[in-house]
């Protein structure tokens, strides 16, 4: 029967093993009593092995812990939390709470080799932001003793500061787990970028060319940061930071790319010494490659080129807010500029002074450069962001926050290829990545996804986010993600005239948490005393009894594979209340107090599922009746689950 039944795995996949069944997959003669024989391994790959005693590489203390740290498997789930989401039962985003180390696992089993982009703002390492709880125990036992306390105590975790010593290990033990993790997460063709300063810049790019390889490191961005020089712990003055970008595959990575392949070639508006005009743009018809604002009207013209915005002019998410006429010499009438528009062909305009551009479907690539900002490719500065949050939020609770133009940018310039890509961004802060992929896909027509994960961080009493009832940094986060979205379908409607496309701008929130099932908490550690009450404990129940049904679904979703944003309903069979994932797909009866009767099981089966999930202790220990489902099961080719 055994061989009729799956029994759903308790924890996220274990590297280590999964690692030596590929090598004795690839080298069986590696292999020796089921484990890796590491001399025989040296002898089959002789010259390509290196001299063990000296080599090249990244070495600190604690890197085969933070090593292990990535190793381990976890019984972690993810608890839904309906009430902070956003359309839960239509949206494909998702926003998780919890330690960014044990979600990342979490995430494997389905969403392996999945993510097109990762986007990460992690502790840049000043002494005062060093906010992870890594200590080398069981990471969730970590996790949940810090929140234990943050929720019960008020406290907060302690900052990395030099006088600890090991300043840039600890960093580096923070970071190494999460890159290794991260890295199995994305597609062949996929990309990671990672905001940085001078603090660990050098220890940065030395870790990710370890992690994904020296031929996968691709460039360092330039970013302006500042709009003016910050002298702060500086002989010379700061304007900028840096942008690490790193590719899964560097063979598989198509070129960086503002100007996508569907926008096509561009075509100037201006034409020195032709007659002026002036060419009127409707409200929403000009898509803007740089930051949002206000433009006062001005002569901008140069040289040869007469151009003069006569109104005012608001950018808003990433399009002109009202009309605006420009006078100038142009090259094309205000009819032709009204066929354009008509035929869903681009105007855009990038910098001031604007300099207008007819953009034909179909075109050539351009290679994009690596200097970010506001005047290259409209990627804005941290006060363009900090702004952004105010108007958003009210207040200013984030410091340096970064701006959704930057991250715009990055994401277009990897998914001009695919606007169905998933982005996640694992070090969420303000939520900008969120923001800016519905930015993007309210641009462009895209359906990106977002996945964010964000540690509930405490805020500090007696700071304006404290003072306006926020009490975690992910509670912001979600908010300003809210916001973004419904200022976003508010302007799509304007320009719509009034009718709203449906664009998915929700989230569905997760909690990172403990297993709901009793039975996986065990660990081999376990005293005496805590055995014999656990399995007391299981003679009760294997699931905790504060665990909803839907908690219980989401966890044996995820460790069968699954993703955090199927479609789920209720579904009544035989008086049973069931739940039925991907429009029947998968039935699942998670309800351990009312035993079903082999008739109802019976009519289940008839619903024809290709799986079918029954909580173990809906049986109440009757074998006979687990067994003639299992045989109900097998006559219509349906995949028999247990938990």
């Amino acid at each position: 029967m055994s061989d009729e039944i799956h029994e759903t795995p308790p924890t996220t996949p274990n590297f280590q093993t999964e690692l030596a069944a590929q090598l004795a997959d690839l080298i069986p003669e590696a292999i020796a009593d089921g484990k890796v024989d590491v001399e025989k391994l040296k002898e089959l790959l002789d010259g390509d092995a290196a001299d063990g005693s000296e080599r090249f590489g990244l070495f600190w203390p604690g890197k085969k812990r933070a090593l292990r740290a990535a190793q381990e498997p976890t019984t972690a789930t993810l608890r839904p939390d309906i009430e902070n989401s956003k359309d839960w039962d239509t949206t494909k985003n998702v926003f998780i709470e919890g330690d960014n180390l044990e979600v990342l696992k979490v995430l494997q089993k389905h969403y392996h080799a999945k993510i097109k982009m990762i986007y990460i703002d992690p502790p840049y390492n000043t002494g005062n932001d060093f906010v992870y709880p890594d200590n080398f125990r069981e990471g969730l036992e970590t996790y949940l003793d810090w929140t234990r306390q943050v929720n019960e105590e008020g406290k907060k975790l302690s900052s990395n500061a030099e006088t600890e010593g090991r300043y840039h290990s600890n960093w580096l033990n923070m970071m190494y787990p999460r890159l290794k993790l991260a890295r199995n997460l994305m597609t062949a063709d996929g990309v990671i970028f990672i905001s940085i300063d001078d603090n660990e810049i050098d220890n940065l790019s030395r870790l990710c060319k370890e992690v994904f390889g020296e031929d996968n490191f691709s460039t360092t961005f330039i970013r302006q940061k500042k709009k003016k020089p910050s002298f702060l712990h500086s002989n010379v003055g700061s304007m900028t930071e840096y942008v690490v970008c790193v590719t899964r595959n560097r063979r598989f990575t198509f070129p960086f790319s503002v100007d996508t392949t569907t926008a096509g070639k561009k075509y100037p508006l201006n034409n020195a010494g032709n007659s002026l005009g002036k060419l009127t743009f409707p409200a929403g018809s000009v898509r803007f490659v740089m930051a949002d604002g206000v433009v006062a009207p001005q002569d901008m013209s140069e040289g040869k080129i007469v151009t003069r915005l006569l109104d005012e002019l608001t950018i808003e998410d990433g399009f002109n807010k009202d009309a605006f006429t420009l006078e100038g010499e142009w090259r094309y009438s205000q009819s032709r500029v009204d066929e354009i528009l008509a035929a869903g062909e681009e105007i855009t305009i990038s910098k001031i002074p604007f300099r207008p551009n007819h953009v034909k479907v179909g075109g050539e690539v351009k290679k994009m450069h690596n200097l970010l900002t506001p005047d290259s490719y409209g990627a804005g500065t941290n006060e363009d962001g900090t702004e952004e949050v105010i108007k958003l939020l009210g207040g200013d609770y984030f410091d340096n926050p970064k701006p959704s133009s930057l991250l715009r940018v990055l994401v277009r310039a990897v998914t001009y290829d695919d606007p169905d890509a998933i982005v996640l961004d694992f070090f969420a802060g303000s939520g900008t990545t969120a923001h800016a992929v519905m930015a993007l896909n309210a641009e462009d027509g895209g359906t990106r996804r977002s996945i964010l994960v964000q540690l509930p961080e405490p805020v500090v009493s007696g700071t304006d986010a404290y003072a306006a009832g926020y009490r975690t940094i992910s509670a912001i986060s979600r908010a300003r993600i809210k916001t973004a979205a419904l200022l976003l379908d508010a302007g799509r409607a304007d320009r719509l005239g009034g009718v709203n496309d449906l664009q998915d701008t929700g989230f569905r929130a997760y909690v990172l948490t403990d297993t709901n099932f009793s039975k996986w908490r065990v660990s081999s550690d376990i005293d005496r005393n805590e055995l014999e009450q656990h399995l007391f404990d299981l003679r009760e129940s294997s699931s905790a009894n504060e665990a909803s049904a839907d908690d219980l679904l989401s966890e044996i979703l995820l460790k069968q594979g699954y993703s955090l944003t199927e479609s789920i309903a209720d579904l009544d069979v035989a008086g049973l209340d069931l739940r039925s994932v991907g429009d029947g797909i998968v039935l699942a009866y998670l309800d351990e107090h009312v035993k079903p009767t082999l008739e109802q099981l019976r009519a289940i089966v008839d619903e024809d599922p290709s799986r079918l999930i029954v909580l173990e202790d809906a049986f109440q220990g009757d074998d006979q009746l687990k067994t003639n489902l299992a045989q109900l099961c097998k006559s219509k080719g349906i995949e028999l689950w247990t938990a």
